[in-house]
């Protein structure tokens, strides 16, 4: 690759040799990923991966794909590009971990209005660390630069993972009951849902210089910083659980809080019964509501107000449940039970 520039493009806007040396500054990341199932290094047309079916009777593929919403203006603005790559992989493999499928790899895609290579690389650098979290490779990626499309200080991050699972292991919700009980994973903050409204509530898009001013109801923290927290990565935990216990379902609160998320692993007749005192509510949250005057249903139709995902176990197996997530680094708790009920969320 050498050899290869072109100045008519470059003076069009897009430098090809930026790309090549984003690449070589990214690699000593992408190597802290390498499992397993790696076959090739960076730089081919295809990643590699071959399948760690041993033990298992029908493999089954999951995958899922997201971004980071517009928490990556935040992003941006404060010129802090290390911990949204974390965002991305999280808001893919939670999804994943969902159906018990353990994460196997992942790709990045960044579009950008100028390739920075050392802003793309700080922007992998922290692909790579959710990667390392999850226990995914990072076999692969694309950086698009993208001149008259957006500003040359703009970029967009999205990606996508694979999983497997076994077929008869599968988290299908079946054989859920009311007695069950819903386990609470605390969350981080905010993770990646909810940006457009917290942007609107602080004034972030004009650069508020409250962002960075260190914040009494944070604990001393900025609210810039407490935002930008990376999303928490539940995959090892949760695989951890899934030896020990047999867990009827997950959900992972993103967009939509709890009333669009916890649902989505609760079958027909059934609800959950969760009582709001009993939330571990974050700080953030309770000056986003103050702030911005967001009434309380639109709060937990939004954010998901420091419940990060939701395991539905029978109720002989939560100590044991809980004990299992505390060794593996989740301050679990009981957050409410399952019922008979036509409301899938029953909020009280």
């Amino acid at each position: 690759m050498q050899n290869s520039k072109s100045e008519s493009y470059a003076a069009a806007g897009v430098d090809i040799t930026a790309g090549y040396k984003a690449v070589e500054l990214m690699k000593a990341h992408i190597a802290r990923t390498r499992n397993e199932g790696c076959l090739d290094d960076v730089g081919g047309f295809g990643g590699c991966f071959a399948l760690p079916c041993a033990g298992m009777e029908e493999p089954v593929l999951v995958s899922g794909t997201d971004g980071c919403g517009t928490k990556v203006k935040l992003a941006i603005l404060m010129d802090k590009h290390d911990t949204i790559g974390i965002d991305a992989v999280a808001m893919c493999v939670n999804d994943i971990i969902c159906c018990g499928a353990r994460p196997l790899f992942f790709l990045d895609y960044i579009a950008c209005g100028k390739n920075i290579p050392e802003k793309i690389a700080s922007i992998v650098s922290g692909v790579a660390e959710g990667c390392v979290q999850s226990g995914a490779a990072l076999i692969g990626g694309e950086t698009a630069e993208h001149p008259g499309l957006m500003p040359v200080e703009d970029y967009d991050l999205a990606g996508f993972a694979v999983g497997i699972v076994d077929k008869k292991k599968i988290i299908d919700n079946s054989k859920m009951a009311a007695g069950d009980v819903v386990i609470a994973l605390p969350s981080t903050g905010i993770h990646s849902n909810g940006f457009s409204l917290c942007r609107k509530v602080f004034d972030i898009d004009n650069n508020n210089p409250e962002l960075y001013v260190a914040n009494e109801a944070l604990n001393g923290k900025t609210i810039g910083e407490t935002l930008l927290t990376p999303t928490r990565i539940y995959v090892k935990s949760i695989l951890a659980l899934l030896q020990k216990v047999s867990v009827k379902g997950i959900s992972h609160i993103t967009g939509g809080g709890f009333y669009e998320n916890i649902p989505r692993s609760i079958p027909e007749g059934l609800g959950a019964k969760i009582k709001k005192d009993d939330v571990r509510v974050l700080p953030i949250f309770d000056l986003i509501a103050k702030t911005g005057n967001i009434p309380e249903r639109d709060m937990f139709n939004t954010f998901n107000m420091g419940v990060g995902m939701c395991v539905i176990v029978a109720k002989e197996d939560v100590e044991t449940a809980l004990a299992v997530l505390k060794e593996n680094g989740e301050d679990a708790y009981v957050l409410g039970d399952i019922i008979e009920s036509e409301d899938k969320v029953v909020l009280y």
